[in-house]
């Protein structure tokens, strides 16, 4: 059984449905904590398995989204969630979650030009608010293993992903994807998600936090008087595999 540490910020907006998504998974506990409670004594981070950055607009997105908390790990908290993802744990990035993931470089490298990757303004240049289809690549992800489609919902304005044309390893680290007619932002190669090169390491765009019952699907009253039975949703597998990688 797994602790799992779910880190918020002021702004972050989803910490709790996303404990309860974990909880629902089997998690043998979940704790919601402050990002501050961490910069004051780094040593919290030891009693956890799984560390989760939730959807939401930390810090208001002023900057960039998720840019401030993606500073506050890059400056006083590097080495600390590099020694947490070493020992074997895992960590999901969700929304603005991947957002800090991917500012603050946990995902990939910078070289010597800087970031290779980055989530910003959708195509649109507005805010988009709906369900998509997914699916996943020939990966070595944790928390995406034996899965090969997902239909959960997104919730952005700054989802779209974007590498130096010249960099080839974001290329590796591609898991998941939306469905080519249904790119959302306009992020290139369609992509909606993005693994580091250990498989330990997540951050995705869309929320799975929010599609983990049936009646959460958009259509599920269509479905209610049918023969189908009840089912979890999509996004409660990516949870799944996640405490099931520690039993």
């Amino acid at each position: 059984m797994s602790h799992v540490l779910i880190l918020r910020a002021p702004g972050t907006n989803c910490d709790q449905e996303t404990a309860y998504a974990f909880q629902l998974a089997g998690a043998k506990s979940v704790e919601i904590l402050h990002i501050n409670s961490i910069l004051e004594t780094h040593s919290i981070l030891d009693r956890a398995k799984i560390l989760c950055i939730p959807g939401g607009f930390s810090f208001g997105d002023d900057i960039a989204a998720g840019k401030i908390f993606a500073l506050k790990i890059k400056n006083h908290l590097a080495e600390t969630f590099r020694r947490f993802c070493d020992a074997g744990n895992l960590i999901l990035g969700i929304c603005n979650g991947f957002q800090v993931l991917l500012k603050s470089g946990l995902l990939f490298e910078e070289d010597s030009g800087g970031s290779i990757a980055t989530l910003t303004w959708n195509f649109s240049a507005r805010y988009i608010d709906c369900w998509v289809h997914l699916r996943t690549e020939k990966n070595n992800s944790v928390f995406l293993r034996d899965i090969e489609s997902l239909y959960l919902p997104i919730a952005h304005a700054e989802g779209r992903f974007v590498f130096r044309e010249n960099a080839t390893q974001p290329l590796q680290q591609l898991v998941l994807r939306y469905n080519s007619e249904e790119n959302p932002n306009g992020s290139m190669l369609d992509v909606a998600g993005v693994c580091d090169n250990s498989g330990r390491i997540l951050g995705l765009m869309p929320h799975p936090e929010r599609h983990i019952d049936f009646t959460q699907h958009p259509n599920w009253t269509r479905k209610k008087n049918s023969n189908t039975p009840k089912y979890h949703g999509d996004g409660l597998a990516i949870f799944q595999n996640a405490i099931s990688y520690f039993q």
